[in-house]
C-alpha cells in the first residue's frame, strides 16, 4: 500500500535571514559612507524573508521616481548578499519608510478598485507596476473577495482586477 506523499511545510531558516540581514546591511553601510550620506539600517525578518530599512534620512535620492532608486538598490543589495552566501535573496528593502507608505496606497487602491470591479461587472487593468506593487495589490483584492493577475511583460507589467 502506498503511502501518500505529505508536503512539507518549509520553515524559514531565521539564522540565515538574520545573515542576509548582516551583510545587506553592511553593504549599505558602505554605499552610504560612500555618497556620505546619514541614515541607520534596521533590520528584522518578516515571514520568509529578511526586511532591512534605511532610516533617519531623507529618502528622495534613494527613493527616486516612482521607487526605481529604490528597486535598483535592492537588486544590488540582493547581488551582495548572493555574492557571499551563494543562495538567491528575497531581501525586502525600504528607505524612509516608501514602502510601507506605498503599500498603505496600495491597498486603498486595490479595495477600491475590487469594489468598482464588483459593481460594474467588468475587468479593470491598472497601471504598470513593480513585482512588490504587484503582490500588494492581488493580496488587498483577494481580501475584498475577488481575483486578479498579471499580465504583459516586465517593466510594463500590470494587475487586471477581474469580476467575480
Amino acid at each position: 500500500m502506498a503511502t501518500p506523499e505529505v508536503a512539507e511545510r518549509v520553515v524559514p531558516d531565521v539564522a540565515a535571514l538574520e545573515q542576509e540581514g548582516e551583510i545587506a546591511a553592511d553593504y549599505l553601510e558602505g554605499l552610504l559612507d560612500i555618497a556620505d550620506l546619514d541614515g541607520d539600517i534596521d533590520m528584522d525578518v518578516e515571514g520568509d524573508r529578511a526586511m532591512v530599512s534605511v532610516v533617519g534620512i531623507e529618502g528622495g535620492d534613494l527613493v527616486g521616481p516612482h521607487g526605481e532608486v529604490l528597486e535598483a538598490l535592492q537588486e544590488l543589495t540582493r547581488l551582495a548578499v548572493h555574492r557571499q552566501t551563494g543562495e538567491r535573496s528575497r531581501l525586502m528593502l525600504d528607505v524612509a519608510g516608501y514602502r510601507e507608505r506605498r503599500r498603505a496606497e496600495l491597498t486603498k487602491l486595490g479595495t477600491e478598485v475590487a469594489e468598482e470591479v464588483r459593481r460594474s461587472g467588468e475587468p479593470k487593468p491598472l497601471q504598470p507596476m513593480t513585482p512588490f506593487e504587484r503582490k500588494v495589490v492581488h493580496d488587498a483584492v483577494a481580501a475584498a473577495g475577488l481575483q486578479s493577475e498579471s499580465e504583459g511583460e516586465e517593466p510594463e507589467r500590470y494587475v487586471v482586477v477581474l469580476p467575480v
